[in-house]
């Protein structure tokens, strides 16, 4: 179990060290307020300082004997994990060729299936919710644009 939250930790420095580096092209402030590179410099600093502090109790914590042996259902989590990043991968690729609200029309009842979720109203709501509702609140409230795709929708 050490091991693995190392490796997620080292995983997130990785993530987070992007994202700083990243942040650097873009200005911190404008003549407006904070500017474009503002948020994701601190939020990079900030969650790597998270992973840092992580990283450290985990290492200074004790381990129990056998920690590292993957366990049924430690398997199970680790397979549904798994299926998460497929998805998202798969995700990422349909969403410019698909769009946006399909794109999200499948994923998230994808994710809440996945995830665990039975109950069929609630999954159809946030399906419906988390594709149409967010397209239209980015894309006509907050103008900002979102893949359409190629059948219009």
């Amino acid at each position: 179990m050490r091991r693995g939250w190392l490796v997620a930790c080292l995983i997130l420095l990785g993530v987070f060290g992007t994202a700083l580096f990243v942040s650097l092209d873009y200005s911190l402030s404008d003549s407006l307020g904070p500017g474009a590179g503002f948020f994701p410099f601190w939020l990079s600093v900030i969650g790597g300082a998270l992973t840092v502090a992580i990283m450290v109790q985990v290492s200074r914590s004790p381990a129990p004997a056998g920690a590292d042996l993957v366990s049924g259902s430690d398997r199970a989590a680790v397979m549904r994990s798994i299926a998460l990043l497929v998805a998202l991968g798969i995700t990422a690729a349909a969403l410019e060729p698909l769009g946006y609200r399909l794109t999200m029309l499948l994923f998230v009842p994808g994710v809440l299936l996945l995830l665990g979720v039975r109950s069929p109203i609630p999954v159809a709501l946030c399906a419906l919710a988390g594709s149409f509702g967010v397209f239209h609140v980015f894309y006509h409230w907050l103008k900002v644009p979102l893949p359409i795709g190629m059948l219009g929708i």
